[in-house]
C-alpha cells in the first residue's frame, strides 16, 4: 500500500495536507465510516481520492452535479488515475460499455449520480465490482432537514446493501447539528468518525447593507472589479433584467439560470471563467462546485430562503485565499417577500390533501390504483383548470416528492414525434422554397436516421440548439409543414413527468404524513426567520452570528464584516482633515450629491458623508434644494 504522503506528493505535488485532511484519509483507511465536514475550498475530494488510490479496487462516488463529476474526472485523468463518469443521455449500449470498463479496466474512480442507483444493471455492476470506499459528495442533500434535499441520496443507501464492509465516507461544507445527525442516520453510517473543520473564513467579509437604490449600489461594486463576481437573484427575468443593465453601463455581464440549455450554460460558464464576462448574473441554478478560485465578490440582491443556502453561495467567493466580499443588498420589500414566497407559500396539511386529491382527478386515477404510473405533466394547465396558486402548488409538489408519494422529474421539456411521410425529393424541393422549413427540415433530417421509415421521437431544444432557431419557430414550422402533407406531427408539450409512487387513497395517504408535513413548514418558517434576525442584527460580527448557526459556540469577531467596520468607530482627526481638504477641491469643480462624492473619493461612504455633516455644521459647506453640497 502507498503512503497517503507519497499519493499526494506525486498526483498533486504537495508535501503537507491540509487541516483534518490526513486524520480524516487515516480514518477512511481504518475501515472506519466517516463524516468529513470541511468548508468550501478545504480540500474534501483528496480526502477521498487518496484512501482510494492507496488500496487496491475502485471507489465508487457519488455526486449531485454532472459539471462536477465531469471537472473531477477530467481532473483525475489529466493526474493519470483512470476515472469514468456514468452522465446523462448515453445510450443503453454506452451505459453497458461504460460499466464493464469499471470492473475490468483496472479503473479507480467509477463517478455517478444518486439517480443511477435506480437502474437494475448499474446495481447488478457494481456488486461485482471490488469496490474499496464509497464517497458520497454533498452528504447534507440526504437529509429532508438539508439546504438542497434531494430525495434520489435514499438510493445510496443501496451501496451499503451491495457492499456492507467497505466505508462510507460522507462529504459536505454545509450542515447543521440537525441535519448532521439526520444524514448519519440516512446513510446509515456505523459508529463514524466525525471530522469537523471551523466554517470560518478569514479572508471573507460579510457585508449586508439596507439599500433602495440597488443597481446603483451594484454598478459602484462591479466598476473597479479584479477577478470576477456572481450577483445572485431569485428569478429568470430578473438575470436577464440585471445582466442587460450591467452591459448598458458597460460592465460586461453574462446570465445564467435553469431555463437555459446545457449548450449555452456551458458557453456562458466558460465566458465567465475566461474573464470575457467576468460578472454573472444568476438564480441558484448556479449552484453546488462552482469551484473559481478568482471571485471576489458574492453579491445577492435578492434574498436566499435559509441561511444553509446563503452560506454556500458566499462561500463561493474568495477560494484562492486573497480578500473577497459577500454583500446582501436588501430593503423591506424583501424581507416581505421572503416571507411571502416561502413561509406563506409553504403548504398546510390540509392543502397537500386538497393538491394530492386534485392531482388524481386531473390523471382520472381510480382509487386504490396508479402506483408507479408515469404522465405527461403540464403544470400551468393543471394551475388553470384548479384555480391553483402556483406558488402554492409547486411547493405542494415539492412536498410530496420528498415524502416519496410522487416522483416529479426535473427534466422539462417538449417531446414531440414526427414522421415524413412524403418521399425525400418532394420534402427536398419544399425546402428550396422556405428557407426556414429548410434549416430547420435539414437540421431535423441530420439528427434522426429513419424517420422517412418511421416516426421518431424528436428533441426540439436539440433541435433548436443545432439550428439556432427558437423552440416556437421550430414548432411553427413543423404545424406548417404538416398541413402541407408532408409529415406527421404528435406534438406533446410537457413541463414534466410525473409518477405516482403509492396507490391512491386521498387523505389515508396523507394522513400518516401529516405531522412530518407540519414539521417541514415549521423548519421553513424558522429558516426565514433566521435570515431576517441576520440581516437586522447590527450589532454583532456577522461572521460570529452564522458560525453559531452552524453550532460554532467558540468564534472571534472577524474584523471585516459590516458590524464590525461600523464598530471600530469614526475617522480619526487626521483622516477627517485628509478627507475635507478632498471634498473641498470636488466641490472647487462644481456643486455635487453625497453619492456622485462617493464615486470620485476613495474614502467609505458613511466617512464622507459624516465629514459632510461636521462641515455643514461649521457653515464651510451648504445643501441646495436638490442635495448639492457648495462651497461657501
Amino acid at each position: 500500500m502507498n503512503s497517503p504522503a507519497n499519493i499526494l506528493e506525486t498526483y498533486w505535488g504537495f508535501t503537507s495536507f491540509r487541516p483534518l485532511q490526513e486524520a480524516i484519509i487515516t480514518s477512511v483507511l481504518d475501515g472506519k465510516d466517516t463524516v468529513a465536514l470541511l468548508p468550501t475550498s478545504g480540500g474534501k475530494s483528496v480526502c477521498f481520492q487518496v484512501p482510494a488510490l492507496a488500496t487496491d479496487g475502485i471507489c465508487i462516488v457519488v455526486s449531485p452535479l454532472v459539471a462536477l463529476m465531469a471537472d473531477q474526472v477530467k481532473n483525475l485523468k489529466q493526474k493519470g488515475i483512470k476515472a469514468l463518469q456514468l452522465s446523462g443521455g448515453i445510450s443503453f449500449q454506452e451505459l453497458q460499455v461504460l460499466l464493464d470498463n469499471a470492473r475490468f479496466g483496472n479503473y479507480k474512480f467509477l463517478y455517478l449520480s444518486p439517480e443511477r442507483l435506480q437502474q437494475e444493471i448499474v446495481q447488478q455492476a457494481i456488486r461485482q465490482m471490488p469496490v474499496n470506499l464509497i464517497a458520497v459528495d454533498e452528504a447534507h442533500c440526504i437529509s429532508q432537514w438539508g439546504n438542497d434535499f434531494r430525495p434520489a441520496y435514499k438510493n445510496v443507501v443501496a451501496l451499503r446493501e451491495m457492499h456492507p464492509l467497505v466505508p462510507i465516507i460522507a462529504l459536505t461544507a454545509t450542515a447543521t447539528n440537525e441535519v448532521l445527525v439526520d444524514t448519519i442516520k440516512e446513510l446509515q453510517l456505523e459508529l463514524p468518525a466525525i471530522h469537523r473543520a471551523s466554517f470560518a473564513r478569514d479572508n471573507l467579509s460579510y457585508l449586508v447593507y439596507k439599500e433602495e437604490d440597488k443597481l446603483y449600489r451594484l454598478e459602484q461594486w462591479l466598476q473597479n472589479l479584479k477577478g470576477k463576481a456572481i450577483v445572485y437573484v431569485r428569478s429568470r427575468k430578473m438575470c436577464v433584467e440585471i445582466s442587460n443593465q450591467l452591459n448598458t453601463l458597460g460592465i460586461a455581464s453574462t446570465f445564467y439560470h435553469g431555463g437555459i440549455n446545457t449548450e449555452e450554460k456551458e458557453k456562458k460558464m466558460l465566458s465567465w471563467q475566461q474573464g470575457k464576462t467576468p460578472v454573472i448574473v444568476a438564480t441558484n441554478a448556479f449552484g453546488m462546485g462552482i469551484d473559481q478560485p478568482d471571485v471576489r465578490l458574492v453579491i445577492h440582491l435578492q434574498l436566499p430562503d435559509s441561511l444553509e443556502a446563503y452560506f454556500q453561495e458566499a462561500g463561493r467567493a474568495g477560494r484562492d485565499g486573497q480578500l473577497a466580499k459577500a454583500i446582501i443588498l436588501w430593503s423591506d420589500y424583501n424581507k416581505n417577500l421572503v416571507q411571502s414566497q416561502f413561509v406563506d407559500a409553504y403548504p398546510s396539511v390540509k392543502d397537500v390533501k386538497f393538491l394530492y386529491k386534485k392531482l388524481n382527478n386531473y390523471f382520472q386515477v381510480p382509487y386504490g390504483e396508479g402506483a408507479f404510473d408515469t404522465h405527461p405533466f403540464n403544470f400551468g394547465d393543471f394551475c388553470k383548470v384548479y384555480q391553483f396558486n402556483s406558488l402554492l402548488a409547486y411547493n405542494g409538489l415539492q412536498v410530496l416528492d420528498r415524502l416519496g408519494v410522487l416522483q416529479l422529474s426535473k427534466t422539462f421539456g417538449r417531446k414531440s414525434t414526427v414522421h415524413f411521410t412524403a418521399t425525400s425529393e418532394v420534402v427536398l424541393n419544399y425546402f428550396k422554397k422556405d428557407v426556414k422549413a429548410s434549416v430547420v427540415g435539414k437540421t431535423i433530417l441530420r439528427l434522426y436516421g429513419g424517420i422517412f421509415e418511421t416516426a421518431s421521437s424528436v428533441n426540439l431544444q436539440l433541435v433548436a440548439s443545432k439550428s439556432g432557431q427558437p423552440i416556437s419557430d421550430i414548432i411553427t414550422v413543423l404545424e406548417q409543414m404538416e398541413r402541407d402533407g408532408l409529415l406527421d406531427l404528435q406534438l406533446q408539450i410537457t413541463d414534466a413527468m410525473l409518477t405516482f409512487m403509492v396507490p391512491r387513497e386521498d387523505d389515508k395517504t396523507i394522513n400518516p404524513l401529516a405531522k412530518e408535513i407540519s414539521l417541514h413548514k415549521d423548519k421553513k418558517a424558522a429558516q426565514v426567520q433566521a435570515v431576517i434576525r441576520y440581516l437586522e442584527n447590527d450589532s454583532e460580527c456577522k461572521s460570529i452570528q452564522l458560525l453559531r448557526y452552524f453550532g460554532e459556540r467558540e468564534a472571534t469577531a472577524c474584523g471585516l464584516c459590516s458590524v464590525c467596520k461600523k464598530a471600530s468607530g469614526p475617522i480619526s482627526a487626521t483622516e477627517q482633515k485628509v478627507l475635507s481638504e478632498k471634498i473641498r477641491i470636488q466641490l472647487e469643480e462644481g456643486p455635487q450629491t453625497s453619492r456622485e462624492l462617493s464615486e470620485k473619493l476613495i474614502f467609505a461612504e458613511t466617512d464622507i458623508t459624516a465629514v459632510l455633516r461636521l462641515l455643514l455644521d461649521r457653515g464651510s459647506v451648504q445643501l441646495d434644494f436638490r442635495n448639492r453640497y457648495h462651497l461657501k
